[in-house]
């Protein structure tokens, strides 16, 4: 089965706005993914769909064999795990513990179970150390952490992960990339950062205009340089795709 399916999904904006006009993609279990893509693509829409934020106005998204409709939502929610791009959107409670602990609590953890879970997913994010601080007194990059924390403590299906590299020293990128190449998730990872997407992503996904324009190995797109132009994408000056 795999983690994700999307068919033909076609959405329109109240003020009649065309953001997505047929999209189709699979992801298999523990596959992860980049999806690229300018500005006003539709990334954003897309990835609204996955948790059922936004429903389809034609088409369907399925997740590990859950269709996404009204009736599924708290089982597709728990499925769907969203790491925002800026973790103090995330992160609000008193303690990095009571950030971890405030998802499965709401779904009916408590005592020992709570913790085992709260501990586990800091453990995985190398950040079980900061248990018991403040998130505001962490690092951006720690705190960008402990934002994946949160999500991973409900067991996802899918970790969606919002430009996770922006914003990060280099120390801190590196930190992260052996975080997520650790887990054992389905990642899909939306992200302007070509060379990022490349060291964390065998397959990459470009949206562009609405509909998905290109789907494969992620060395094999970058190196694409018309490919990349017709779609706005651009590696950072100097950077050349490494010769296997």
């Amino acid at each position: 089965m795999n983690s994700l399916e999307v068919r033909q999904l076609a959405y329109a904006y109240p003020d009649g706005t065309q953001a997505l006009f047929g999209v189709d993609l699979s992801i298999a279990r523990g596959e992860r993914v980049a999806l690229l893509g300018p500005n006003g693509a539709g990334k954003t829409t897309l990835v609204m769909h996955l948790n059922g934020i936004l429903t389809a106005g034609h088409g369907t998204v399925t997740v590990a064999g859950t269709p996404v409709r009204k009736d599924t939502l708290k089982e597709v929610r728990q499925r769907v795990g969203l790491v925002f791009q800026d973790p103090d959107d995330q992160l609000f409670m008193p303690t990095v513990r009571d950030d971890v602990a405030f998802g499965p609590a709401n779904a009916g953890l408590r005592g020992a179970e709570l913790d085992r879970v709260v501990v586990s997913a800091l453990e995985r994010v190398g950040m079980l150390e900061a248990i018991d601080r403040p998130p505001h007194h962490l690092s951006f990059g720690q705190r960008r952490r402990v934002a994946v924390a949160t999500v991973l403590a409900m067991e996802p299906e899918i970790l969606v992960l919002d430009e996770p590299s922006s914003n990060l020293d280099p120390a801190a990128r590196r930190e992260l990339a052996e975080v997520l190449r650790s887990l054992d998730v389905t990642v899909l990872m939306v992200t302007h950062d070509l060379p990022y997407a490349l060291e964390l992503c065998e397959r990459s996904l470009i949206l562009s205009g609405g509909v998905i324009a290109a789907d494969g190995p992620t060395r094999e797109l970058l190196a694409d340089a018309d490919l990349l132009a017709r779609h706005r994408l651009e590696l950072p000056y100097g950077f050349t795709i490494p010769v296997v």
